[in-house]
């Protein structure tokens, strides 16, 4: 038996080397039928492509495989379309200094976890092609004895599955293959939540059910220590080298975690984000995941896309909803919502993460454990975890940034009155912190920072509360940060030149940003440079430029700081009627319109309700659907609306999902 294998292998080797000379020359995409058109190739970006296990007798989706046949197709196929293969060294050297550019349609390889396979079918094509590639195997898995089961994230698998030291040192011995590590033993879920969710071990704070706690941030960081100095270790004794590139497991990152791996001098980190690497955000790495085993067609679009711009579908959600004193009911209504994402079709849920039943816009819960206010209940990491895993969307975090009901010795934002010349909490607006405090920036920014320890996001969604009016903010704390920087220290004297108000306008616009780009690191710092931003930015300051005066928000500054400006176009709440809504919100593309490249960082939200009304009338899903195919007709390509009452099918699904969904086919 083991003699027919070694033939069959041999002639393998010899089919595959005789494929490698003499491929068969595809046409280069844009000439084949049903697959899409390419991009032009930026100058220095690397596509990574992530492959698992090959396994011809049966591709096991379990472990991500495919097939010998499909992994020589796929690479014939990025030869004769002009995609060139590059190994760690060269895009290491790329990035120095006066460094060699990289080769136009540069692809690196990389094969995930450790399987066997990779010795006996992947080398012999990889030695075809001449091929680099990386190997990035886990520890615990390759030390397992060869009569023992592989734990596999807590399911046994045969221990033939899987390489031997001994071979990856031999395969890292070849030329053609650097070993990168994919941790020694945190490829598993562990327990992340009350509630029983499995997460990325090297990303997750562990939830201990019987002492009823989280892992404190100084258990985290030592465990991940111990496991990359374990797996740094055990690489460089097989192959003589330290490990260079870091693969996060399941393509889960943590910039807490993200930092260990830098003090151990690793170079690179791997994801497996959507888009192309640049030489300048190699430790934060992204790569096509081959999947579902994958034939040609369907590869070459994944490829040729890579680089496309994917549209946001939106609904933006109330975590209120979803909160049951009684856990039964929780969960009843938390299938709902995932049911109605699900079938909605959207790909990106804006969620709360904050409570507001009163709904004054007033925080004063949260639904994440944290340092500085009541926890309403336990359940954002919950919800967000399940939407993402069960309803395949992405999940923006929706967070105030100065409306929360800390401590009342904190400073508020106060308005002048100019009858008065007196100054007091404006009871018409949001009752904000005032951002000019030291003191008040470092308490948001650690419930942030919590906000990011204890849930697994894609980004934040800064909400419409950072604003600051004409007359705002009058505290004594605002008046000092104006004076020490050259404004006049009074708001008589800030009001009574126009060219003086324009700069403490501008100069409260860039202020407002620059707080949320200090609680935008303190995110990045723990969850990675992957995480997204978005901001709500009204209406008015994007129609009307001089109104910034009224608001301190800027269209031009949402669009250069955030990933996502995420404008409020809701006509009815801007006094528009519903025959003139339309126009209205065709002027509103048409300012974003004008700004060349702005529609693709843009992502514009209806409303769903009518808060002008004493009732707060729903939205017929009819009309919202006609908002939605007005924006189309105009070619914004992300949207979405607000609120979604998921429990009573608000707006209609029947109604909305054609107009809102990518994947609705009528």
């Amino acid at each position: 038996m083991a003699l027919m294998s070694r033939f069959f292998l041999l002639l393998g080797v010899l089919m595959i080397s005789a494929c490698a000379q003499q491929a068969p020359a595809f046409a280069p995409p844009t000439e084949r039928p049903g697959v899409a058109n390419e991009a032009p190739w930026p100058k220095n970006h690397v596509l990574g492509i992530a492959y698992h296990d090959v396994d011809d007798k049966d591709p096991d989706q379990a472990v991500v495989a495919v097939r010998t046949e499909r992994l020589i197709e796929q690479l014939a196929w990025l030869r004769e379309n002009g995609y060139q293969p590059v190994s760690v060294d060269q895009v290491l050297s790329a990035r120095k200094k006066g460094g060699p550019d990289l080769p136009p349609k540069a692809v690196m390889l990389s094969f995930d976890d450790g399987y066997s396979s990779f010795y006996t079918r992947v080398m012999p094509v990889l030695r075809a092609y001449k091929w680099p590639a990386l190997l990035a195997p886990v520890g615990t898995w390759v030390d397992t004895p060869l009569d023992k089961p592989v734990d596999f994230a807590g399911t046994p698998r045969k221990r033939s599955e899987f390489l031997t030291w001994d071979q990856v040192r031999e395969v890292s011995q070849s030329g053609l293959v650097e070993i990168a590590a994919h941790t020694d033993a945190n490829h598993k879920g562990i327990l992340a939540n009350p509630q029983g969710n499995l997460e990325p071990a090297a990303t997750t704070r562990r939830y201990d059910p019987v002492a009823k706690r989280y892992e404190t941030e100084a258990e985290f960081q030592a465990r991940q220590r111990v496991d990359i100095l374990a797996i740094s270790e055990k690489i460089r004794k097989v192959t003589g080298k330290k490990p260079r590139v870091w693969v996060w497991p399941y393509g889960a990152a943590s910039g807490t975690t993200l930092q260990i791996v830098d003090d151990q001098d690793y170079e690179m980190a791997l994801t497996l984000e959507d888009g192309l690497d640049t030489l300048d955000t190699l430790m934060n790495s992204p790569r096509y995941l081959v999947s579902a085993d994958p034939e040609g067609a369907r590869f070459a679009n994944s490829v040729v896309s890579v680089q496309s711009l994917n549209a946001m579908r939106v609904v933006h959600v109330d975590l209120d909803n979803v909160y049951d004193p009684d856990p039964a009911q929780q969960e009843r209504n938390l299938g709902k919502l995932i049911q109605r994402m699900s079938d909605m079709g959207a790909n990106t849920v804006f969620l709360q993460a904050f409570a507001d039943p009163k709904g004054d816009g007033l925080v004063r819960s949260l639904y994440f454990p944290n340092r500085h206010l009541p926890m309403a209940a336990d359940i954002f990491d919950r919800v967000a975890w399940q939407l993402r895993t069960r309803a395949h969307v992405k999940v923006y975090a929706w967070m105030p940034v100065l409306s929360f009901a800390l401590d009342s010795k904190l400073p508020r934002v106060t308005r002048w009155d100019p009858e008065t010349g007196t100054t007091a909490v404006d009871p018409n607006q949001y009752k904000r912190l005032s951002p000019f405090d030291p003191n008040v920036r470092r308490i948001i920014g650690e419930i942030y920072e919590d906000l990011a320890r204890m849930s697994s996001v894609h980004g934040i969604l800064f909400h419409d509360d950072a604003l600051l009016s004409d007359f705002e903010d009058a505290g004594p704390d605002a008046l000092k940060v104006y004076a020490a920087n050259g404004l006049p220290g009074s708001i008589t004297a800030l009001r009574a030149d126009p060219a003086v108000l324009q700069r403490w306008t501008r100069f409260k616009s860039r202020y407002l940003i620059d707080f949320t780009k200090e609680l935008t690191a303190k995110v990045r710092a723990v969850r990675g440079p992957q995480l997204t931003t978005a901001r709500n930015i009204f209406a008015e300051p994007m129609l009307n430029p001089e109104s910034e005066t009224w608001y301190a928000q800027n269209l031009d500054d949402f669009l250069g700081t955030y990933d996502w400006t995420a404008p409020m176009a809701m006509p009815l709440m801007e006094k528009q009627s519903y025959e003139d809504s339309a126009a209205w919100l065709e002027k509103l593309v048409a300012t974003v319109k004008a700004r060349p490249g702005a529609l693709d960082r843009t992502v514009f939200e209806l409303q769903a309700r009518d808060w002008t009304k004493q009732d707060q009338a729903d939205i017929e899903g009819e009309q919202l659907a006609e908002w939605m195919r007005v924006l189309q007709r105009q070619g914004v390509t992300s949207f979405g609306y607000y609120p979604d009452n998921f429990l009573d099918n608000l707006p209609d699904l029947k109604s909305v999902r054609p107009a809102l969904s990518n994947k609705w086919n009528p």
